[in-house]
């Protein structure tokens, strides 16, 4: 981003300012210098933003599924070719490298060509009825409008995997991106526009959670609530909603695992333990905060992986609230009896840097063995075997991801079955799903919804049963 711009709200296809005229400032987490003012909506921006989308989705639905494709494939393509620009706008925002960034704008790009496909591959089913001459089929149909609410951490990609297939879906949507991130969403509406998505189709609305998202929770037109964020914002989503009994679908936090095995490649597991725990800053649902090691190897692993870490070039959390509450989080740690084998302070050096963090001596039912930091800590935890391995995984209110390092498929196999998580992975890191890929957890990390992957079309449209009986003497 050149200079200092406003961030503006995208309703019916205009930029216009929130109503109230309020302002908030975007800070820099690289540096804490101003990027940008953002328009600070409240229910009144959330009534227009819906109010547009209620009158554009008819049209919109009434679009074949393919014409549908075809503008989300467009609008993927568009994204594409404005890689760089996308990209810059995420370092801005979020602080993270250059390299990362283009990661994530590509991630976003294979999303929306991914579902763009799904306009020549929309399939319902057909089946046998106990009536003669009744033929039964199934068919999807459109929500209605579909509140899109996300979070910071991976800003494409998280509008990707809710914008692409709310509208592949026929659904007019109101996205309401985290407050950290504006910029990036109000880019890709604008891409929406120009490749063809009709005005009002997808409106953004700026703003705090308190404000103008719980007023697009709350709002009684709106059909569908898309939430990816904090297991405590999700349950009072969920509140919200289930008083009209809106569809709510809600990709939570986690408290993900990732064991190594007395069998294990343990450089192998190291790296992938960095690129779990510590990429991105640690702010991910996925991040491996907890990192379960056999009794045979873990001093032999914590040495390798403390020195790993030492090599590392920290990347900033996202806001000065965000770092303070981590390394509040990390002294009571040490308050309670843990060590610090790595990190555990503040860099000093300008943005909000907090050294990648490595613990031990943490028991399983610890405050920061149980609380979902979003940042770059890990607790590594000793065991004896694979049984006891898996009770502490399972020792968790989260559910999301876990990984296992070992080469004997036995037991991958066994950790796959136990393992208490919407993902599992042998041999790699907690994180890494693909457009393709359903993503989603159990317990607290969600309410059994998957986005991503053909999953995503049950979140974003209902099936209808369609009976149809003829009468042969009339044929």
């Amino acid at each position: 981003m050149v200079g200092l711009q406003d961030v503006t709200n995208l309703i019916d296809g205009r930029a216009v300012p929130a109503r109230s005229g309020a302002w908030l400032h975007k800070i820099r987490p690289a540096d804490e210098t101003l990027l940008c003012r953002v328009a600070r909506s409240d229910a009144d921006d959330v009534v227009d933003a819906v109010r547009a989308a209620r009158a554009a989705q008819p049209e919109w639905a009434e679009r074949t599924a393919v014409a549908r494709g075809d503008i989300v494939r467009e609008l993927a393509l568009l994204l594409r070719d404005r890689r760089e620009e996308a990209s810059e706008i995420v370092v801005e925002e979020t602080g993270k490298p250059l390299e990362l960034a283009r990661g994530e704008t590509d991630a976003a790009v294979e999303m929306g060509l991914f579902i763009a496909g799904e306009g020549r591959r929309s399939y319902g089913r057909t089946t046998t009825a106990s009536m003669a001459h009744r033929t039964v089929l199934t068919m999807r149909q459109p929500l209605g409008v579909a509140a899109l609410v996300m979070s910071f951490n991976t800003p494409l990609p998280n509008i990707a995997w809710k914008a692409f297939p709310a509208m592949f879906c026929g659904n007019g949507a109101v996205v309401k991106p985290s407050e950290h991130t504006p910029a990036s969403a109000s880019f890709f509406a604008e891409l929406a526009l120009e490749a063809g998505v009709p005005p009002g189709a997808l409106n953004v609305v700026h703003g705090l959670g308190g404000e103008a998202g719980a007023a697009l929770v709350a709002h009684p037109d709106v059909d569908l609530v898309s939430f990816t964020g904090s297991a405590a914002a999700g349950r009072a989503i969920n509140e919200v909603a289930a008083r009209r009994l809106a569809k709510t679908c809600l990709e939570l936090g986690g408290k993900n695992a990732l064991v190594v095995c007395d069998d294990a490649d343990l450089d192998r597991a190291v790296q992938w333990v960095l690129a779990s725990a510590f990429s991105n800053a640690g702010q991910r649902c996925a991040s491996a905060s907890r990192v379960v090691v056999f009794d045979a190897v873990y001093d032999a692993f914590r040495e390798r992986l403390v020195d790993a870490v030492a090599t590392l070039d920290s990347q900033p959390v996202i806001s000065q609230e965000s770092m303070e509450r981590i390394l509040e989080a990390v002294a009571r740690a040490q308050e309670e009896g843990a060590t610090v084998l790595a990190g555990g302070t503040r860099l000093e050096r300008p943005g909000w840097h907090v050294a990648p963090t490595v613990l031990e001596d943490v028991v399983a039912d610890a405050e920061i063995s149980r609380l979902e930091l979003f940042g770059p800590v890990t607790v590594l935890y000793r065991v004896a075997d694979l049984d006891e391995a898996i009770e502490l995984v399972n020792d968790s209110p989260y559910g999301l991801t876990a990984a296992i390092h070992t080469s004997s498929v036995h037991r991958a196999m066994r950790f796959a079955e136990r393992a208490q998580a919407g993902v599992v992975v042998v041999n790699a890191g907690t994180h890494g799903s693909e457009p393709h890929m359903g993503f989603g957890g159990v317990k607290d990390s969600g309410t059994g919804w998957r986005e991503a992957g053909i999953e995503a079309l049950d979140v974003y449209s209902d099936l209808k049963v369609v009976n149809l009986v003829v009468d042969p003497s009339k044929a």
